[in-house]
């Protein structure tokens, strides 16, 4: 028998707060993982809401300051969500946990080393970079948008679900040899915090000359060891290994 009882037309009860508040939250992780805002029609077809549900908790949402509504009619993450990004960094000090690991990386010799999130469902971000003390470097930067599906650090981003912690058969090291620049090799670990989840990929690139196979296994060891130091420090627990290596 087919269900008659459309979302809209049920009648709200106590409990109809948590799906309220479980739809709100699905509009903002869409405004969040969209690399441009978004018309209504664009969220109405990510979410599969109905129009009129998505106006009525749109304009809750920007009450709220989550959201906000542009003059070009396109819908984006409010102030409220950099205030939310805000206390995260304060309390997990991420960048605290992050940035003497690059120093210590480029102390030990490495290429240049850098930290990247999730940037939408088909890009990441550089979020801080600190350049190697070679004299021929990448064009990496941070703040640089880059593609998730090439690049050592889009396999870890792609490799570990976002939200679920890590499996423990998956492995921890990858590899790219000219994927996303023909002239630049890279290697990269995950980073976790509480919970087990993925904060971010840890990754180490350079000109592809300098690649050799020495030198990758020997700043394997070294970002293994990064990876696992930056996760302890954010609160995470560093997975039981079975393989460390990926392509």
């Amino acid at each position: 028998m087919p269900d008659t009882l459309a979302p809209q037309t049920i009648v709200a009860s106590p409990a109809d707060g948590v799906a309220a508040v479980d739809r709100a939250l699905c509009i903002a992780t869409e405004l969040a993982q969209a690399s441009s805002p978004l018309t209504l029609a664009d969220l109405a077809r990510r979410t599969g809401m109905y129009k009129s549900t998505l106006l009525r908790l749109l304009a809750s949402l920007a009450r709220a300051g989550l959201v906000v509504h542009r003059s070009d009619k396109r819908y984006a993450l409010g102030p409220l969500a950099f205030l939310f990004g805000r206390s995260f960094d304060l309390t997990y000090g991420l960048k605290e946990g992050i940035q003497p690991v690059l120093e210590w990386l480029v102390g030990k010799g490495t290429e240049s080393p850098s930290f990247h999130v999730r940037h939408g469902k088909e890009a990441r971000l550089c979020l801080f970079r600190i350049d190697s003390g070679h004299s021929t470097l990448d064009r990496v930067r941070a703040g640089d948008v880059l593609p998730l599906n090439r690049g050592a650090a889009g396999k870890v981003l792609h490799a570990f679900a976002p939200g679920l912690p890590a499996a423990a058969d998956v492995p921890l090291l990858y590899t790219s040899f000219g994927e996303r620049d023909p002239l630049c090799g890279a290697l990269a670990a995950p980073v976790f915090g509480p919970a087990g989840i993925l904060l971010g990929a840890l990754s180490l690139s350079g000109p592809l000359e300098r690649f050799s196979d020495l030198a990758v296994q020997r700043m394997n060891s070294l970002l293994f060891t990064a990876a696992e130091n930056a996760t302890r420090t954010l609160g995470g627990q560093w997975p039981v290994v079975v393989s460390r290596l990926a392509g």
